[in-house]
């Protein structure tokens, strides 16, 4: 109930401001406060606090999954890192592979895949074959999550014309992500210790595999 509550009044926070200014109206005329609209301001504030709340949703994410790990014992744990120069701007590491979530522009959140080698990569989202590399090499540019503005200066994204949310997306990108970051050779090693072992198990049996 506490966390509800700390969501509904940062939610609420412009009713506090509107209750404070019928308070002292002659602080609100002399300051113009909520008496211009910049959809530029709009977009910005909007961008930065998407991009906080996707942040969040990976931050969790990766830590459910590396409690897993063992401490990188079983598999390379996720790391989140922010970008520099940027107040925003973060990416996901794991061996050799980042998915970098970046606001480059005014009403543009872009999502991409990099690879140390290879220069920068993408997922375009529509891809869904087995073969990772083909995955990683057919898709050329950004996914772009786009800014628009309702007709009540409500600001929400979208990716193709369609409405998203940072969880949604998180989720999504997070699959990805883990899928195209497994290292390959670790997973054969694994696999034929398993096969080993089921030999071993069978043979103990009398057995032929």
């Amino acid at each position: 109930m506490g966390r509800f509550q700390e969501d509904l009044n940062t939610q609420n926070q412009w009713l506090h401001e509107l209750a404070r200014a019928e308070v002292h109206p002659e602080a609100e005329r002399l300051l113009e406060l909520g008496s211009s609209y910049d959809p530029q301001q709009l977009v910005e504030e909007s961008a930065v606090e998407f991009l906080s709340e996707v942040r969040q949703v990976f931050s969790e994410f990766a830590r459910v999954f590396n409690a897993y790990s063992e401490a990188g014992s079983k598999f390379q744990e996720v790391k989140i890192y922010g970008v520099a120069q940027s107040a925003s701007d973060f990416m996901l590491y794991r061996n050799q592979l980042k998915l970098i979530i970046s606001n480059p522009s005014q009403g543009l959140i872009q999502i991409s895949f990099s690879q140390h080698q290879r220069g920068v990569l993408a997922v375009d989202g529509q891809n869904h074959g087995s073969d990772d590399a083909a995955r990683l090499s057919s898709a050329s540019s950004a996914q772009e999550i786009l800014a628009q503005i309702g007709p009540f200066r409500d600001v929400y994204w979208t990716y193709q014309g369609e409405k998203v949310e940072p969880a949604q997306l998180a989720r999504f990108h997070f699959v990805e992500f883990i899928r195209l970051s497994r290292d390959k050779k670790r997973l054969r090693r694994g696999n034929q210790v398993l096969i080993d072992q089921i030999k071993a198990l069978l043979e103990q049996k009398g057995l032929d595999l």
